[in-house]
């Protein structure tokens, strides 16, 4: 994979490091970007650590980017205006191409509201490694889980350009992997997203 660099950096050209393969050598695993999309209290933080430990316990490599982690160092100068949010999700996936080059499975739980701002990230990191997952919950069940009081701050207009609620979310249209939170508990979305990743690996 080689990478030239756009904007006021495009004169920077990314050394072709030789570690950059479709199965890292050491790992024997291959990399892959799992990207988790949903609105806020969907179930994404708490299916990613389940799956991060699952996929561990198969004695794979992986790796975490949860969005309030991110919020709090790497973006915490952006805020939640459509263009900071496309940018938070830029830098993102610039992260996750890193991890993935160093043969890491990099689990993203990350709002990423707009399909552009997704199929972006998408084209960043590579569509052959990149699994979109629709953390699915309705609107009114996220609300009712609210674990941060976030919805009850949206909806007193103390939070402003809040997903869901004064802030549209574009509905994934063919994720690699569906998770109806109502039906599935969080054994069992991880069990989805695992025995993708195995039907996967079997292929390649």
């Amino acid at each position: 994979m080689s990478y030239v660099a756009q904007g006021p950096g495009q004169n920077l050209h990314a050394f072709a490091f030789s570690h950059l393969r479709a199965e890292h050598p050491r790992m024997k695993q291959r990399p892959l970007v799992i990207w988790m999309t949903g609105i806020s209290a969907s179930g994404k933080s708490t299916i990613a650590d389940a799956l991060d430990i699952a996929l561990q316990a198969q004695g794979r490599f992986t790796c975490i980017v949860d969005g309030d982690s991110v919020r709090g160092g790497l973006c915490r100068d952006l805020g939640f205006t459509d263009n900071d949010r496309e940018e938070n999700i830029r830098r993102v996936a610039e992260v996750a191409r890193l991890m993935l080059e160093a043969g890491l499975i990099v689990i993203v739980a990350l709002i990423s509201p707009s399909a552009a701002s997704r199929h972006y990230a998408r084209s960043i990191i590579g569509n052959e490694s990149f699994v979109e997952v629709h953390v699915d919950a309705p609107l009114e069940t996220a609300e009712q889980r609210d674990p941060k009081g976030l919805y009850k701050k949206a909806r007193a207009g103390l939070i402003k350009n809040f997903t869901g609620i004064d802030s549209r979310y574009d509905l994934p249209i063919f994720p690699e992997v569906h998770l109806n939170t109502q039906a599935l508990s969080v054994e069992q979305s991880v069990e989805a997203i695992l025995d993708w990743v195995a039907r996967n690996d079997a292929r390649t």
